[in-house]
């Protein structure tokens, strides 16, 4: 919002610097030129300021709080001035004015600018009923060219507009983009910790049953359990901290020893097949992939095995156990399909037979591409 700001502030002053000092300066040669006295001068000048106001005001986007001073000065001036002072100047006020008032009217903006145009015709013909030396001229300099004049100007007036709404259109766009790249680093943040520090519950959870009945049978294996929870909280805490700072790296290797590690502690089966050694580029969002489904195996599953297979590109995991009804609502892999997607992979979850299924796969040029760019 402050950006925003501060931008509509910049326009503001380039608006006054474009439009403020040219419209004055030809509003008081208008009024050098065609004033006989002081007080005609006085009169036109009046017009001129009603101008130069309904700009400024434009300018900093609130014309309409002067729209009904601005508006019966400038048409008072161009009515006493056209017929009582045969000024054919003084309809500048009325067509500086009514063009900045118009394009802000809305849906009634057609009507205002008939009425306008009307209105600066009618005071042109009534000067052209009155007592004149010459027609032509008097119609020239009092009905066709304040009419066509202010005409113009109300026209290109409505451009003008929407070349200003366009420029808040897109600096609230750029906000909101803005805007929306903190949600999702706050999302990311969210999924990251939850992948630290939900993981570790359930493996501190594993270890301390596990260490509980090891206590009166074998002290010493419990002793190793409560060391190797011990070091897993510093773990998690030492991960925690990068995370804030964002310098944590999954290891895909540390990884799957420690899947297997906590499958193995809860009784299940682990077979793993490399069928190729995973691309650096890939390995810490296989490792997040790896991590957020051994989580929800050990929560959501009765697996008595579990299957990895681990390819240049991808990796699949296959676990039995698994119920027969539909998915279940996993919100840790929805999020990850997203973040595999934003990287050109492909995330998907089936279940079927009894069997549930996590595989992520990211295609051969991306791998490539990326190894070309390490290489240079």
């Amino acid at each position: 919002m402050k950006e925003q700001t501060e931008a509509r502030g910049r326009l503001r002053t380039l608006n006054i610097v474009m439009f403020v000092p040219p419209l004055a300066l030809v509003g008081a040669l208008l009024v050098a030129v065609d004033a006989e006295n002081w007080w005609q001068a006085l009169v036109l000048g009046l017009g001129v300021l009603a101008g130069m106001v309904a700009t400024v005001r434009w300018a900093a986007g609130d014309v309409m709080s002067v729209a009904i001073p601005c508006t019966i000065v400038a048409a008072a001036v161009w009515v006493f001035g056209g017929l009582a002072l045969d000024s054919s100047t003084a309809f500048y006020g009325i067509s500086i004015v009514g063009p900045f008032l118009i394009p802000e009217l809305g849906r009634h903006q057609g009507r205002a600018a008939v009425a306008l145009a009307g209105f600066v015709a009618s005071v042109g013909f009534v000067r052209l009923l009155m007592p004149h030396d010459d027609t032509f001229q008097t119609f020239i300099a009092y009905l066709l060219i304040p009419t066509g004049v202010t005409v113009l100007a109300t026209g290109l007036m409505f451009p003008n507009k929407r070349f200003y709404d366009v420029v808040d259109e897109l600096e609230e766009s750029r906000q909101r983009e803005a805007e929306l790249a903190v949600v999702r680093e706050r999302m990311r943040f969210a999924s990251d910790l939850h992948d630290i520090q939900g993981h570790t519950l359930h493996v501190v959870k594993l270890k301390t049953a596990l260490a509980r009945k090891l206590v009166h049978t074998d002290i010493e294996r419990a002793e190793e359990e409560l060391k190797e929870i011990y070091a897993l909280v510093g773990d998690t805490i030492a991960q925690t901290k990068e995370l804030a700072h964002a310098q944590r790296r999954l290891n895909l290797s540390a990884e799957l020893e420690n899947a297997k590690n906590l499958f193995e502690a809860a009784g299940i089966r682990v077979r793993v097949q490399r069928e190729a050694e995973v691309d650096a580029s890939v390995s810490e969002l296989l490792g997040q992939v790896l991590r957020e489904t051994t989580t929800n195996i050990l929560r959501h599953s009765q697996a008595g095995e579990v299957r990895v297979t681990l390819s240049r590109t991808g990796i699949a995991i296959v676990n039995d156990g698994a119920g027969t009804g539909p998915l279940p609502e996993l919100s840790g892999l929805a999020t990850l399909r997203e973040r595999v997607a934003g990287e050109g992979g492909e995330l998907t979850v089936e279940q079927e037979g009894g069997r549930f299924s996590t595989a992520a796969v990211f295609p051969e040029s991306r791998v490539a591409g990326a190894t070309g760019n390490g290489d240079r």
